[in-house]
């Protein structure tokens, strides 16, 4: 019978996305393992469509006054039959699984367990960074580049032009000052060479809708895709700009020319974007970034892109 292994990735995007890497290394490290990623619904379909998981279970994240979902939590954890969890949330809500699984089950984590990540320094480090060597403590040794083949889907019936450039307005809700001005947007689309297709949620569509509105060339793409069609825009557009947000880690990783803009709620050093053409732009605050500092940063950007 197969090793049992366990990967806890609850969320957002953007970590999740920052995943990748160790989920690939996790594979490489368990190449005959059956390997179970818990997690929450809204990354059901990441972690299907992925190639480094055998199973996904949603029920990773049930609230404390939950009492049903508490147990049947406990119960997945005890009956899975694991001999090692990787926790890469590292939040104190995922370290206190460990105390739901029988004592013979190694634990790569935070707060003990029989591979901790014993640095003090590691709320100080990028995610990449942290998480790699957490996994090295854990003695894996093979980081191989995530293939990302997977993530893609027929794009035909959303009116993109051939040739295009993305635009990611939202951010967090809770976080206002992680956005910069949709007005600031609408501005930098309308002096672009290229159109673009605004990204984001449902509920980001007003947003969308204003640089629509500056923008008549625009298309309009909130709502309209799944993570797989996010990833298949940012294969085919020729650069993206966006917050500190899910949508721009994801555009980045899959290989898109991406520029981040962030402000003073988030610290680039902890969290940016990676991807082979990535680069990120700060000011604080945010809102003070003016349009011809990122309309010249983007021009660079794109100079040294062949999209």
């Amino acid at each position: 019978m197969p090793e049992r292994i366990l990967v806890i990735k609850l969320a957002s995007l953007g970590d999740f996305v920052q995943a990748f890497g160790p989920f690939a290394a996790i594979r490489a490290h368990h190449p005959r393992a059956r390997i179970t990623l818990l997690t929450t619904p809204p990354y059901r379909e990441l972690g299907e469509r992925a190639p480094w998981f055998d199973a996904v279970w949603t029920g990773g994240r049930p609230k404390w006054r939950d009492l049903g979902g508490l147990w049947r939590l406990a119960r997945f954890l005890r009956g899975g039959k694991f001999s090692r969890v990787y926790d890469l949330q590292t939040s104190s809500r995922s370290s206190r699984y460990r105390w739901m699984l029988p004592a013979s089950v190694e634990w790569s984590g935070i707060g003990g367990g029989s591979h901790p990540h014993a640095n003090p320094q590691r709320d100080y480090m990028h995610t990449l960074e942290r998480q790699r060597e957490q996994l090295e403590m854990a003695g894996l040794t093979a980081f191989p580049a995530p293939a990302l083949d997977w993530l893609d889907a027929d794009l035909s019936g959303l009116g993109l032009p051939e040739r295009f450039g993305v635009v990611i307005p939202g951010a967090s809700p809770t976080r206002p000052g992680k956005r910069w001005p949709v007005a600031h947007y609408a501005a930098l689309a309308a002096g672009l060479d290229l159109p673009v297709a605004v990204v984001g949620g449902p509920s980001e569509a007003p947003l969308a809708a204003e640089i629509l509105a500056r923008v008549p060339g625009a298309v309009d793409l909130t709502g309209r895709t799944n993570f797989a069609g996010l990833g298949a825009v940012a294969r085919r557009a020729s650069f993206a700009v966006g917050n500190d947000t899910g949508p721009t880690h994801m555009m980045a990783a899959a290989g898109c020319p991406t520029l981040a803009l962030f402000g003073d709620e988030s610290d680039p050093a902890l969290c940016a974007p990676r991807g082979p053409r990535a680069e990120v732009l700060r000011h604080a605050p945010l809102a003070g970034l003016a349009v011809e500092r990122v309309r010249a940063t983007l021009d660079g950007l794109r100079a040294g892109s062949t999209r």
